[in-house]
């Protein structure tokens, strides 16, 4: 049982943290630790166990993690063609492609430094097979977190429910992926106000240069054609990306309500990001999403993960430069 000792720690510091504040990215990293903390230890029973069956659970292991990278790569290039096919060749839809790709890249450079065992290959697959892991680790922990984080419960009380906005089609028509924030944030204001509240609902979103009228009013049309009181609609016309979403947003709320709680909602792929969005600006409130289309969720979940690594740039930063200058030790050692 010592062995699990550090595992139950950090799972108990990831409890603690969520009932704290849920929109963390550090909570998916602790969740994350725990679990490899967890298999560390089991790994660690089985080896000290003396069992005859070890090589062979081991070799397992080894495989199924083999063909689980290759099923992977294969899926990701699929969905890249899709992607490619479906939405058109924007750097936003490549990066299905792209993963796939890298991976193959960091697999064959592996290989090849295991055979050729040059110095200079050893450093830079040293390197290279350290980001690679750094990097799919955070991804892991971000993809699970965020599929927690969307199954929270909506609280029982909010004075808001704010839809942000994502582009109109020709300048003036809601497109399907808008719609279904609409149709989802009329669901939660159903539910708000069947538990005897009398929420306001803001639609969010400026006008963009392409665009006949801001956002946040074709948002309200929409929603007054489904037929959905206009008295309980506001509009937030001014923002132009998340974070202007969130703040416009935040300064009609205490304007109207200084104690106010909220629901944001977004899509699925993009709550948790938002979450954190939403707890730097300072918005009191839950996110939620609606869903997306199944050939449009890994692109869009990679797409959301880089954006976060570029709100943590330095962080991440210092660890692949640590991860560097163990390639590069590594090369001297050779």
């Amino acid at each position: 049982m010592p062995a699990y000792a550090p595992a139950a720690l950090l799972f108990l510091v990831f409890c603690v943290s969520v009932l704290r504040e849920r929109r963390r990215f550090s909570n998916a990293v602790i969740l994350g630790l725990a679990v490899l903390c967890a298999l560390g230890a089991l790994l660690y029973r089985l080896a000290r166990s003396g069992s005859p069956s070890v090589p062979y659970a081991v070799g397992a292991l080894a495989a199924l993690a083999a063909v689980a990278l290759l099923v992977l790569v294969c899926f990701l290039f699929l969905n890249g063609v899709r992607m490619l096919r479906k939405e058109g060749r924007s750097p936003s839809n490549l990066l299905s492609l792209l993963a796939a790709l890298a991976m193959l890249g960091v697999v064959a450079l592996l290989a090849t430094a295991a055979v050729v065992r040059t110095p200079v290959l050893i450093g830079l697959a040293t390197a290279a097979g350290g980001l690679a892991v750094y990097f799919a680790f955070l991804f892991l922990c971000f993809v699970c977190y965020a599929f927690l984080y969307g199954r929270l419960r909506v609280r029982r009380r909010a004075d808001f429910v704010v839809v942000l906005g994502s582009g109109l089609i020709g300048g003036s028509t809601v497109p399907p992926l808008l719609a279904g924030r609409l149709k989802r944030g009329r669901a939660v204001h159903a539910r708000l106000t069947g538990r005897g509240g009398s929420p306001v609902l803001i639609t969010s979103g400026g006008q963009g240069p392409d665009e006949d009228l801001p956002e946040s009013h074709a948002m309200a049309d929409h929603l007054i054609a489904q037929g959905f009181p206009a008295h309980l609609i506001e509009r937030e016309d001014r923002s132009t990306n998340t974070e202007e979403n969130l703040r416009y947003s935040r300064a009609i709320m205490e304007k109207a309500k200084p104690g106010y709680r909220c629901v944001v909602v977004t899509n699925n792929y993009h709550a948790f990001r938002a979450a954190l969005t939403a707890r730097r600006v300072g918005i009191r409130g839950q996110v939620v999403g609606s869903p997306t289309a199944a050939y449009f969720w890994p692109n869009a979940m990679l797409r959301e993960f880089t954006a976060i690594l570029v709100d943590y740039r330095q962080s991440n930063a210092a660890m692949c430069v640590i991860i560097v200058l163990g390639g590069v030790a590594a090369w001297y050692a050779a």
